[in-house]
């Protein structure tokens, strides 16, 4: 018999986003449900913090950081083991994971402005 089942959400995430995609998951409170983003343009607005039309790394980073930081429940820059999803893994600094988004804004940043726009947003990195 074949399985119909579907593959898991995660899979479908690039790998240097599992792990805050998977903590925001996985933390969701009423606040970031209201706070929920429905188009490319929302998160251009979101995340560009100087409201300049682009979004930087440092903005992206920021951005991209706020699972991280809800799941270091002791504040100390580090997930440990039973801080990331199922309780296990490697540890992850926040510097490591910093270096990943920025690796990943760069794949991103197709014109290599510094910055990325709507479009570039809306693009998966390649």
């Amino acid at each position: 018999m074949r399985s119909t089942s579907s593959p898991l959400l995660l899979d479908a995430v690039p790998r240097a986003l599992t792990v805050p995609v998977a903590a925001l998951l996985l933390t969701c409170t009423a606040a970031a449900a209201t706070a929920q983003v429905q188009a490319t343009g929302d998160y251009l607005s979101r995340m560009d913090e100087d409201q300049d039309g682009r979004v930087s790394l440092a903005e992206y980073q920021n951005w991209m950081s706020y699972a991280f930081e809800h799941m270091d429940r002791n504040g100390d820059g580090i997930l440990s083991a039973d801080e990331l999803p199922g309780g296990r893994g490697e540890p992850v600094s926040l510097d490591e994971h910093r270096t990943k988004l920025a690796r990943t804004f760069l794949r991103q940043d197709q014109d290599k402005d510094g910055f990325l726009d709507a479009r570039e947003l809306a693009a998966p990195p390649l």
